[in-house]
Formats: C-alpha cells, sequence, structure tokens
C-alpha cells in the first residue's frame, strides 16, 4: 500500500463525496430511480453508471479492482433500496460509509 489506512480511508471517504455530490449532479440523482424514472432515459443506465464512477474511485483509493467491484454492486444495491423509500437518505449515506470502513479492513488484512 502507498499509503497508510487513514490515507486510504480518508481518499474513500473523499471519493465517495465526489461520487454523490459533483460527480452524481441532477441528472444522474433523478434518472437513476427506478421508481420514477426520467422519460426516456433507462434507470439502469443511470444506476450503472453512478455506481461505477464509486467503484471507481474505490479502486483508485485502494489499488484493488475487486473492492472496486465490490463496491460497484453494494454501492447500486444501497442507492436502488434508497430510492424504494426502504432506507432514508442518513441510512444511505451510514450504510456507504461502513462499506468503506469494511473495505478498509478487507484490504488491510489482505495486503502482506
Amino acid at each position: 500500500m502507498p499509503f497508510g489506512p487513514v490515507e486510504i480511508f480518508a481518499l474513500m471517504i473523499f471519493g465517495h463525496m465526489l461520487g454523490d455530490y459533483p460527480l452524481q449532479g441532477d441528472f444522474l440523482a433523478k434518472a437513476k430511480n427506478r421508481f420514477n424514472p426520467l422519460p426516456g432515459t433507462p434507470w439502469y443506465h443511470a444506476l450503472a453508471a453512478h455506481a461505477v464512477i464509486h467503484g471507481g474511485l474505490v479502486f483508485l483509493a485502494t489499488g484493488s479492482l475487486i473492492l472496486g467491484v465490490l463496491e460497484t454492486i453494494v454501492h447500486a444495491i444501497i442507492d436502488d433500496t434508497k430510492c424504494r423509500g426502504a432506507i432514508s437518505f442518513n441510512i444511505d449515506q451510514a450504510l456507504h460509509v461502513g462499506c468503506k470502513v469494511i473495505w478498509l479492513i478487507m484490504l488491510v488484512v489482505w495486503t502482506p
């Protein structure tokens, strides 16, 4: 690891803020919602694009493609659950940060 665990966690949180705010924007925030889709926009394209942005940012922060793929999958599931109305915005954000904690633990345990 070129950075220590604290720096990697900070990079993942920074990446999350980038991915959920300026890199998501109003279009993706609305278009990813299959329960209230934008006409003419496949919700799954928008949700996948948003989730892949997050996965890419985790990959860049950790250097682990596996963690990037896991982030992509879990981020999509969490956001779809929020769009369904099953969880609140605050729970959504807490789950995303919790995933970063899990990715960090996995990285530290698996890295020699």
